[in-house]
């Protein structure tokens, strides 16, 4: 599109005309031969005023053929505008037929998709269902195989209590038989025992001579807890924990507190014969 100019006008003549008429005030001034009267005044004045009115005039006629050169690009971009609205419009038109199609596919898409949710949502119900009945058989036989197993490990730790409790005796009889090469190999003995033990978390205790009685560790023969402060004198059963927890507590003979000792005619250096550190 071709682009407008503003016409030029030529400002020369109305500035001509403009120093004419100041040049004719100014010859109006000097003509006068004392205070200026009224029509000389007037004159004067009219003069001047003129003579702005020219110097203005060009400028007036530029602005006011700025003004409807502007208005005239104005309507121009307005009529271009309308054109691209019309093609704008058209392919508005164009879009929303494809989008009604597109729509109409989108719902049948949408119908579809639920179809196959809802079929996906009966099977999946189905599906946590059957792993529910599943995992509830697998927790019932998993329960009954910890049980079994529970039993069995039980079973076993009582049949290695009892094998213990008879190395105990044997260990003692040792001990007092008075033969120290004997002693030694059971010792020995009890020593491998008590280190195969260890491997599976059992571990076995004696109490202490003159130990204060504790009934979380310690057990008389008729299952009586004695008097607060009761002394140990004697282990009569080796206590046992597995894997930290108590499994047997050690079956002792004790003391009241304050009572003596009663004498037990064992020689000094069989007294003691036991101690903690060889079981």
């Amino acid at each position: 599109m071709r682009e407008l100019s503003v016409p030029k006008i030529s400002k020369w003549p109305f500035f001509v005309a403009d120093a004419v008429l100041l040049a004719l005030a100014v010859f109006i001034f000097c003509q006068a031969t004392g205070p200026l009267n009224t029509e000389q005044m007037i004159a004067a004045a009219a003069c001047v005023m003129v003579g702005a009115a020219f110097g203005a005039w060009p400028f007036v006629l530029d602005y006011r053929a700025a003004t409807k050169l502007a208005e005239t690009e104005a309507l121009t971009s307005v009529v271009a505008q309308v054109e691209n609205i019309e093609i704008v419009a058209k392919r508005i038109a164009d879009a929303t037929a494809q989008w009604q199609t597109v729509n109409d596919s989108a719902e049948k898409t949408n119908v579809a998709a639920k179809q196959i949710a809802d079929r996906m949502a009966v099977e999946a119900k189905e599906f946590t269902e059957f792993m529910t009945r599943a995992n509830d058989t697998e927790k019932a036989t998993l329960r009954l195989e910890t049980e079994k197993l529970r039993r069995v490990e039980g079973e076993s730790l009582q049949v290695i209590v009892r094998v213990f409790d008879n190395i105990f005796s044997l260990h003692a009889s040792a001990m007092r038989s008075g033969n120290p090469k004997l002693a030694e190999q059971v010792s020995q003995f009890v020593n491998a025992c008590r280190d195969a033990a260890r491997r599976i978390g059992l571990m076995p205790y004696l109490a202490a001579p003159d130990e204060i009685f504790d009934p979380l560790r310690h057990q008389t023969v008729d299952a009586k807890v004695p008097a607060a402060g009761a002394v140990i004198t004697d282990t009569l059963g080796v206590g046992y924990t597995y894997q930290g927890q108590m499994l047997r507590p050690a079956i002792v003979q004790v003391r009241e507190a304050g009572m003596e000792p009663a004498p037990t005619g064992v020689p000094a250096d069989e007294e003691n014969e036991l101690p903690l550190n060889e079981f």
